[in-house]
């Protein structure tokens, strides 16, 4: 039948992103479910790239940023505003989507292996009370796909299982027993998923969790390939950015702070720019490797 599954697991990448981070655990919850959503999405498509889920919101929670490239590396990070006050068991909509403004942004980024080439990037209206449920809407919106997602995390572990339904077969396309058995397939194993708890998911593994709910199906199972936590920040992108501002700017904010710290909001690296640095921008050659930095103080 022409039905996709996907489980994933991350446990070790999962504990790496939070070491990073401290957020209250309704937020690193939705981060973890974001991340499972991202790894099963990233690993369903062909891109040479990165894809970059982002949750813009009007509550506590301004903004909400997962990314997991083609090779299954990922990395998370949140913004909150600078009084929020998160309540424990706080949901989507609290955290948000407290005014129904919330975005949910799906990018596709071929980054540097295809230079020139346009991101793709996907926005719709944030919908549902659950990640899961933003996610099967927008694939539904943007992608005119069917597709069921259910996830789960918390500080030891996060899980997913997605399933989506595929077009059919040229073959199949007009033929109604054919098209018969699909839908009756599809509902099947629908209905399968929706038996799967959440604490289940958390307590059990992926193999175990594929036996429980699919042992009377005929499967065609793939090799697992393993997400890892991996952080593309370097000293070179950080030059470009600051290149990017421009001197002018870069000479002022030089003269207020006398140098200039920017930290990695993924992976909480540091990057210290003094004022030779900065002038070795803007005077070699752009390919160049940034030089590494002099000493001097944080900001």
């Amino acid at each position: 039948m022409p039905i996709r599954g996907e489980l994933v697991e991350l446990s070790i990448a999962w504990k790496l992103v939070q070491e990073r981070h401290d957020y209250p655990q309704p937020v690193s919850t939705l981060l973890g479910e974001m991340l499972v959503a991202a790894t099963l999405l990233s690993a369903n498509i062909k891109f040479d790239g990165s894809m970059i889920m982002q949750i813009h919101g009007d509550g506590p929670v301004r903004l909400l940023v997962v990314e997991c490239d083609s090779d299954l590396r990922i990395r998370a990070t949140a913004k909150l505003a600078p009084d929020a006050k998160i309540e424990e068991g706080a949901t989507l909509r609290d955290l948000v989507n407290a005014n129904g403004k919330g975005r949910f942004a799906i990018t596709l980024d071929p980054q540097e292996k295809y230079p020139g080439q346009i991101p793709y990037q996907g926005i719709v209206s944030l919908e549902g009370t659950t990640i899961a449920e933003a996610i099967e809407n927008y694939m539904q919106q943007s992608e005119q796909l069917e597709t069921k997602i259910w996830l789960a995390a918390n500080t030891e572990v996060a899980r997913g299982l997605l399933l989506q339904r595929l077009p059919s077969p040229d073959n199949a396309a007009n033929d109604p027993r054919i098209k018969e058995r699909e839908q009756e397939a599809w509902e099947r194993i629908s209905i399968l998923g929706t038996t799967l708890k959440h604490d289940e998911m958390l307590s059990t593994d992926i193999d175990k969790l594929m036996h429980r709910l699919y042992w009377e199906e005929t499967l065609r199972v793939f090799d697992p390939v393993e997400p890892v936590f991996r952080c593309s920040c370097s000293r070179k992108k950080v030059g470009d950015m600051l290149r990017m501002l421009g001197k002018e700017e870069i000479d002022a904010a030089l003269h207020e702070q006398g140098n200039l710290g920017i930290c990695c909001d993924f992976c909480g690296q540091q990057y210290d720019f003094d004022a030779v640095d900065c002038a070795q921008l803007f005077t070699s050659d752009p390919t160049e490797n940034v030089p590494p930095s002099s000493s001097g103080s944080v900001h």
